[in-house]
């Protein structure tokens, strides 16, 4: 279900971009992103973000399932837990639609995910005053907590990676009524969801974004 309703959303992502290519154009030379800024140009970022990330307690994703000695699952240790993330990039707008990079930290708090590393890239279309909405594809490392497996014959291996794939919304102040009070720079809210490996986790985020 899940991966039907990103493949769903992203398709709704790449339908729009004509609407909003032809909403906004302009005469040569005189072009403008949604936001008011250049149409071409490039736009550093950086952000906090806070969420959760529940993986698949599954062997067939490459991450194997923590087992007691006897071979029963430990019913104790859940593959899940909450995540405080620092992300830095760059937008390149192109007219309406924008691409970009990004690498990102996390670092869990609870549960038994103790650091996340990613890095992606970002494609997608702008909205409104400052609005965009966005897929993207990178990849993601994970180190478990004291992470351990019987049935593997290995008992210190904790560190895993695979792709991974999500979509997202960002809106500025005066997309919610604030009247615009960035400007050009300053900050955006961010929510996306992010799904590691083929559609083995599902990581829900929010937070802040600050660009300039």
């Amino acid at each position: 279900m899940l991966k039907l309703k990103l493949a769903a959303a992203a398709l709704a992502v790449f339908a729009a971009a004509p609407a909003v290519a032809q909403d906004t154009a302009a005469p040569a030379g005189t072009e403008t992103a949604p936001d008011g800024t250049k149409a071409f140009g490039i736009e550093p970022y950086v952000g906090v973000m806070g969420g959760w990330e529940q993986f698949d307690n599954e062997p067939n994703h490459g991450i194997p399932r923590a087992l007691n000695a006897n071979g029963s699952l430990r019913n104790n240790y859940r593959l899940a837990g909450a995540l405080v993330q620092g992300i830095a990039g760059v937008n390149v707008p192109l007219g309406p639609v924008f691409v970009g990079v990004e690498g990102s930290v996390a670092k869990g708090v609870s549960g038994n995910i103790d650091w996340e590393y990613g890095a992606a890239g970002r494609f997608g279309v702008r909205a409104g005053d400052s609005g965009m909405f966005y897929g993207k594809v990178g990849y993601q490392w994970v180190d478990f907590d004291h992470y351990s497996t019987y049935s593997t014959g290995n008992r210190n291996k904790k560190n895993y990676n695979d792709m991974t794939y999500g979509i997202g919304t960002e809106f500025g102040p005066k997309d919610i009524g604030l009247k615009g009070i960035t400007g050009n720079a300053g900050f955006r809210i961010r929510a996306e969801v992010n799904t590691y490996g083929d559609f083995h986790s599902f990581r829900p985020m929010m937070g802040v974004i600050t660009h300039f």
